[in-house]
């Protein structure tokens, strides 16, 4: 059985309609709670685990740094401790922003990491944790993340462009939405592989393809979703936010294709996919 953190996320979201072992709710697997982890994964012994749960309020991690450490950093430090102990493999999911986003090449696994933010910092915490401890596991760096679920861009684009004319959209932050849907399907694909062969630890990056701006995607948005609002893309310097953002998001993810047979998906494709479940029923209302 592969058991899940998190439920109600993004990924946790799509991890469960693939079908994942189990997905374990706050209620059932408290990442506030010392010792709960812990204990969780004692009563289910499962044959591997996958971290999707975040706190993944950049903006608000500058104003609450406790929590995000708490939940980024030492809950998963109890985690990866338990799943060390308990033999079992763990793959954890982090992100760009463990970057400092300078240059234009495509970040390797092995650069130096250097987080302008709160939450890169406590998101790089984990990743340290996680090495820390000594187990089998996989740390999975993605970025941008999107679906049909929850708050993300794709699903504020889609409300924004029906409210405007015109939209003023980032154009200097360079890298690619991934899809929440095939960061699932490839989360559940490393930990079967990882359970098989534990000698694939390590850290690998998962991104979409090709690299873009955030104004590429917006575009995107509209002209799939048949909206008219057009976008003018402007500087990071002209839309400040609490948190700094890196500027190149771009991933190498040579090693993980290499290393899990894992392509990289098209993320205009993964975008047309999100855009059709929002205009399903159950998701009328909710963008």
């Amino acid at each position: 059985m592969i058991l899940v953190f998190g439920k109600s996320g993004q990924v946790a979201t799509e991890l469960a309609l693939q079908g994942a072992g189990l997905c374990l709710s706050r209620a059932e697997a408290d990442f506030e709670r010392p010792g709960a982890l812990a204990a969780v994964l004692a009563a289910r012994r499962p044959d591997a685990v996958i971290n999707a749960v975040a706190y993944t309020a950049v903006d608000r991690a500058e104003e609450d740094p406790e929590r995000a450490f708490r939940i980024n950093a030492h809950a998963v430090d109890e985690l990866a401790q338990a799943c060390a102990t308990g033999g079992i493999p763990l793959v954890h999911l982090s992100t760009d922003y463990v970057f400092d986003g300078s240059g234009d090449a495509p970040w390797q696994t092995t650069d130096p990491t250097a987080p302008l933010n709160v939450y890169g910092r406590s998101k790089l915490a984990g990743e340290e944790a996680v090495r820390a401890a000594g187990g089998t596991h996989v740390i999975l760096r993605t970025s941008w993340v999107v679906s049909a679920h929850g708050v993300n861009f794709v699903k504020t684009m889609c409300r924004l462009g029906t409210e405007r004319d015109t939209l003023s959209v980032v154009a200097d932050q360079i890298g690619a939405p991934t899809a929440a849907h095939d960061i699932a399907v490839a989360c559940l694909s490393i930990a079967r592989q990882l359970r098989a062969d534990p000698s694939k630890t390590g850290t690998y990056h998962y991104q979409a393809q090709p690299f873009c701006a955030w104004a590429d995607v917006a575009r995107a948005v509209f002209r799939h979703a048949g909206l008219t609002c057009r976008v003018t893309g402007i500087p990071s310097a002209d839309y400040p936010t609490p948190a700094r953002r890196p500027l190149n998001s771009r991933l190498d993810c040579g090693t993980t294709q290499h290393v899990f047979r894992l392509e990289r998906p098209d993320w205009d494709t993964g975008i047309q996919a999100i855009l059709k479940q929002l205009a399903q029923p159950a998701h009328q209302g909710s963008a």
